[in-house]
């Protein structure tokens, strides 16, 4: 009998063990990015999910086009430009491009539409394409890294400059994670912008100076043209970036199911293995990046409207004293699989400890902030939950309370009170002083004079 119950034992605990097993793999792990800089952002909701340096200035080397995308694609907007409309590229542009850079091969007078320039330098990441388009916006290029900062500016952007429209070194021309994430969520507004970004290769027609050429990605985690063993199911565009001083950096983003991340990674490596098999690091971290981000993160719904929150007390009321307060809205927020609602901390902040009668329902009262740890998963206005009238009493008595503990009011008192101590002192010495001036005069009057004769 006891060898059976034994043997029961056991073969319960061999199949309960896979499912603990798969509990502990499920676990939340924190992440550590081997980059300088990175950031991972839900994009339905604009969470962050990861955060390392992401507001430190850093070079951004290639990222700056999306920039320079934004712009043009506003410029379309605008009605300046179309994406048909014929460029032709000038010297001007060609100036202080460095050998060795990226290129599409654009020649000085060879004409391409604005499509063909933005595919030139989305897709292959080419310098001189930049510069014609800066010259086709405004006039010049120095006057479009004008309106580049302006406009980053005006995003928001606090921890970025630019010097030139293609990224090259120097050391004026910088940005920040959060700055570059801030103008790709502006760029991603334009359909075309995506569209480009994500196209694993592109060929441009004849011109009047070259042949059809074909574009092929920079982009290892959407093409495996140029490398291979890093494509990443899901993944959708952006830009790559890299320069010896800026390292390898990264701007992408990547679709699981309903949900899509969006990434940025800055002054990553390129190492050699022992095998002589070379890593970039830009595109292997962001891949990790995606991973932990879908693996570990799911939507929950952190507080409910209908929930109440707390009783705050009431005065001047006879018909209740306290009101329940109630979050304005539900909240849903990305949270850690295996962390729950319910562990969340609760900060009660009120506007007052309490609130005088009358009150309506929807009132604000306060706020509440729902935080774990250092990390704040929202906040949401108090609201009165219901209707509470005043007391007309209290309020009359409260009113003359407040009245007469004004400070001004106390001195007119004062005054008064002295003025009728004053006024009660002057007429009892009068009085007196009357009574014995007449006294004086009724013996004046009655003294003995003599006998009359």
């Amino acid at each position: 009998m006891i060898k059976r119950r034994f043997l029961s034992l056991f073969l319960t605990l061999a199949l309960l063990s896979p499912l603990v097993l798969c509990t502990q793999a499920a676990a939340y792990t924190p992440i550590e990015i081997e980059a300088k800089a990175a950031l991972l952002v839900e994009a339905g909701t604009g969470e962050v999910l990861y955060d390392k340096n992401a507001r430190q200035e850093n070079y951004p080397a290639s990222l700056t086009k999306v920039m320079v995308a934004l712009l043009v694609l506003e410029a379309i907007d605008e009605g300046k430009l179309t994406l048909a409309t014929p460029i032709t590229a000038q010297e001007s542009a060609f100036v202080g491009l460095v050998s060795g850079g990226s290129t599409a091969n654009i020649k000085p007078g060879e004409t391409l539409t604005v499509e063909q320039l933005l595919c030139c330098m989305l897709i292959v990441s080419a310098n001189e394409a930049c510069n014609i388009l800066a010259e086709a916006v405004d006039g010049t290029v120095d006057a479009f890294v004008v309106r580049m900062n302006e406009r980053a500016k005006a995003l928001g952007c606090e921890h970025t400059h630019f010097v030139n429209p293609s990224g090259l070194h120097d050391p004026q021309h910088y940005s920040s994670a959060w700055d570059l994430y801030q103008i790709t969520t502006e760029a991603l507004r334009h359909e075309q912008f995506m569209t480009i970004c994500n196209s694993k290769s592109y060929e441009v027609p004849p011109t009047n100076l070259s042949d059809k050429r074909t574009l092929h990605s920079t982009n290892f985690l959407i093409s495996n043209w140029r490398a291979r063993g890093y494509l990443y199911n899901g993944a959708q565009g952006i830009k790559t970036g890299s320069t010896p001083e800026a390292g390898y950096c990264l701007i992408s983003s990547a679709v699981r199911g309903s949900r899509r991340l969006v990434s940025v990674v800055l002054g990553a490596d390129r190492v050699e293995q022992s095998d002589g098999y070379i890593i970039t690091k830009s595109f292997t971290e962001t891949s990790r990046l995606f991973d932990w981000g879908f693996d570990n993160f799911v939507s929950k719904r952190i507080i409910a409207q209908s929930d109440p929150i707390c009783e705050v007390p009431v005065a001047l009321s006879s018909q209740a004293n306290y009101v329940v307060a109630h979050p304005a809205a539900d909240l849903t927020r990305m949270m850690p699989d295996d962390l729950e609602p319910e562990q969340l901390t609760r900060d009660i902040h009120l506007h007052q400890e309490t609130v005088d009668a009358p009150i309506a329902a929807g009132d604000e009262l306060g706020t509440l902030t729902l935080s774990h740890g250092d990390t704040v998963y929202g906040e949401v206005p108090l609201l009165a939950l219901s209707d509470v009238s005043a007391s007309w009493v209290l309020v009359a008595q409260r009113n003359v309370r407040n009245f007469f503990s004004q400070l001004w009011v106390k001195l007119v008192c004062l005054a008064i009170v002295l003025l009728v101590a004053a006024l009660i002192v002057y007429s009892k010495f009068f009085s007196r002083a009357r009574r014995y001036s007449g006294r004086r005069r009724s013996r004046a009057h009655s003294g003995y004079r003599g006998r009359r004769r």
